[in-house]
């Protein structure tokens, strides 16, 4: 998706600009639209473009990222689009919906829970097993189930693939009890593993980036905002409480 933003400046061919303006209507024009970008950037697919709130540009979004297009193709606005007389800002709700959809598709034996005997709020926290906040973060989890949220934590080795992180990640992942085993890593302490399928690890890294995320941990809350760091546990009650009265 990096490409893509370095990318996007760059002009359309006229052959592709002539032909969306000989649409007939505006969902051939979509779908125009949707072919002209799906095959100027690999990484985007047709169903990440979509009728944006302003008349003649298209939305494009994946994941936490989110672009303007002109329908006649030529132009590629990245930024936040705002309503001013709603005050509302339009591109960070298309995130938060990306990231809402992309955090119901996981299942829950893909994630590791610590859930509260009653739930309040739930939470998905991007997780790094070395990360002095991470670790701090967990080391207080007494006290967010305390505050009734549930933490479902995801796998994200910051250093990426074959970094001591990221083994230690997989080594979570493959023990029987991953609970008490992050736990344990958290602390430095050794943990009982095997071997086991860990590819959940590289799809929660590739899904962490989807995200947005600019470290960890990073708070996914359940209207798909994005919290970047650490937040104590009351302060983070207090976040989901004002959420979810909106």
């Amino acid at each position: 998706m990096n490409d893509f933003l370095a990318r996007a400046p760059v002009g359309i061919t006229a052959g592709l600009v002539l032909a969306l303006a000989m649409t007939p209507s505006a969902a051939d024009e979509l779908e125009t639209v949707r072919e002209l970008v799906s095959e100027r950037f690999a990484e985007i697919e047709p169903r990440h473009v979509s009728p944006s709130p302003v008349a003649g540009w298209y939305t494009v979004n994946k994941g936490a990222i989110v672009a303007y297009i002109s329908a006649d193709g030529r132009y590629l606005l990245q930024g936040d689009l705002i309503d001013l007389e709603l005050q509302t800002n339009l591109s960070e709700e298309a995130r938060n919906q990306s990231r809402i959809e992309m955090m119901s598709a996981v299942p829950r034996e893909s994630m590791i829970i610590f859930s509260p005997e009653e739930v309040r709020f739930s939470v998905t926290v991007f997780t790094d097993i070395d990360c002095t906040y991470c670790r701090r973060l967990h080391s207080q989890i007494s006290e967010y189930l305390a505050q009734g949220i549930e933490v479902k934590y995801l796998l994200y080795p910051r250093s990426g693939p074959a970094s001591d992180s990221w083994v230690k990640a997989e080594q979570v992942w493959c023990a029987d009890d991953r609970n008490e085993a992050l736990t344990l890593a958290k602390l430095d302490k050794p943990f009982e593993t095997h071997s086991c399928d860990s590819s959940v690890v590289s799809q929660q890294y590739a899904m962490g980036q989807d995200v947005g995320l600019r470290g960890t941990p990073a708070i996914v809350l359940e209207d798909g905002s994005l919290i970047s760091g650490y937040l104590p546990a009351i302060q983070l009650a207090e976040a989901l409480a004002a959420s979810s009265a909106k």
